[in-house]
């Protein structure tokens, strides 16, 4: 997949000689949270839609109005994850994209990265989904990936999915038809397993334990 094929030309970009008017009708036909304002090639910045719409004087150019541009783009050679931070950094649908000339070549948009990225093995392919917790200073990359191959699983992908002070949550994708031998193998090296799998082996020991603690105190 080549990410710069997902590079769109549909939304005309506007220049600060335009109106006010102008950008409200492109807001209005399209469902965009921001609109590119570039001048002789180079973007200015992108224009809120929710700023815009709140401006009652409509014959006025955009260039008295550039003090509400925000200021945020990528390149060419972004990747899909650099997008989708981008994207959730500046709470927008569409990214201007810039070559190395530092010119406007277009956007993208954020539903086209989202299938992009739906689309990816990571999350296409037929896989087990474990997030597990460990102590900041004592987890590893490496640990982790060994982990699950010396299980004779295959990890498809890994990424920090929460943090607090002290410790730290990884989301892990693996491939595996012995989930429970994994999950047994990160409570030895003191992970804590926070996702729960129907053949966890120690949550089946806990809910007999359960139930017969259960029955003795209905006797």
């Amino acid at each position: 997949m080549n990410i710069n094929d997902y590079i769109l030309n549909e939304i005309k970009e506007l220049t600060l000689d335009h109106t006010v008017k102008c950008a409200q009708k492109v807001c209005k036909d399209l469902p965009i949270t921001h609109i590119p304002v570039v001048e002789n090639g180079k973007l200015i910045g992108c224009l809120p839609e929710s700023d815009i719409q709140t401006i009652e004087n409509k014959n006025r150019e955009l260039r008295e109005y550039s003090y509400l541009l925000d200021h945020f783009y990528t390149n060419e050679k972004a990747t899909l994850l650099d997008l989708i931070t981008l994207f959730a950094d500046n709470d927008c649908n569409l990214i201007p994209v810039l070559n190395k000339e530092m010119n406007y070549i277009g956007y993208y948009e954020l539903g086209d990265i989202l299938d992009a990225f739906a689309d990816s093995p990571f999350l296409h392919n037929e896989s087990e989904t474990f997030i597990v917790e460990k102590n900041k200073t004592e987890y590893s990359m490496s640990e982790v990936s060994q982990i699950v191959e010396a299980n004779n699983a295959r990890l498809l992908g890994a990424y920090i999915s929460s943090e607090s002070m002290d410790t730290v949550q990884l989301t892990l994708k693996v491939t595996t038809e012995e989930a429970n031998e994994i999950i047994q193998t990160f409570r030895r090296y003191n992970y804590n397993v926070i996702t729960q799998h129907e053949d966890d082996s120690y949550l089946e020991e806990l809910k007999e334990r359960a139930e017969y603690l259960r029955k003795y105190l209905d006797m």
